[in-house]
């Protein structure tokens, strides 16, 4: 499967990817997708190995696909779910770290 490059967040697209991590089946999800590298897994599999079946998995994958952190692919007769969050989620901790104490009396740890 194909990763494209994330844009670079604002602070709506930050805010509804924070959202959807913010359930712990959801975060197993995307944890699970990420160890399974860019090749994902299919639905089944990651049912499995997450404990999350059926439409709750469903409902938890197309929460995380609508914050752009997992797709879907039809392979076959299968659906394969893999995390496009390698870059995702860099962005996300930039987005948060990028301006680390700025404001403090003693300047930016960043540099």
């Amino acid at each position: 499967m194909k990763m494209e490059s994330p844009l670079p967040l604002d602070l709506t697209r930050a805010a509804s990817a924070f959202a959807a991590l913010g359930s712990e089946q959801r975060l197993s999800v995307l944890r699970t997708l990420v160890r399974a590298g860019p090749e994902g897994l299919s639905i089944g599999t990651l049912g499995e190995r997450t404990g999350v079946t059926g439409s709750t998995l469903t409902h938890h994958v197309k929460i995380l696909a609508t914050a752009g952190l997992v797709t879907q692919a039809r392979q076959g007769r299968s659906i394969i779910c893999a995390a496009v969050a390698f870059d995702e989620v860099q962005s996300l901790s930039n987005f948060l770290l990028t301006e680390c104490c700025a404001d403090s009396p003693k300047g930016s740890t960043n540099g």
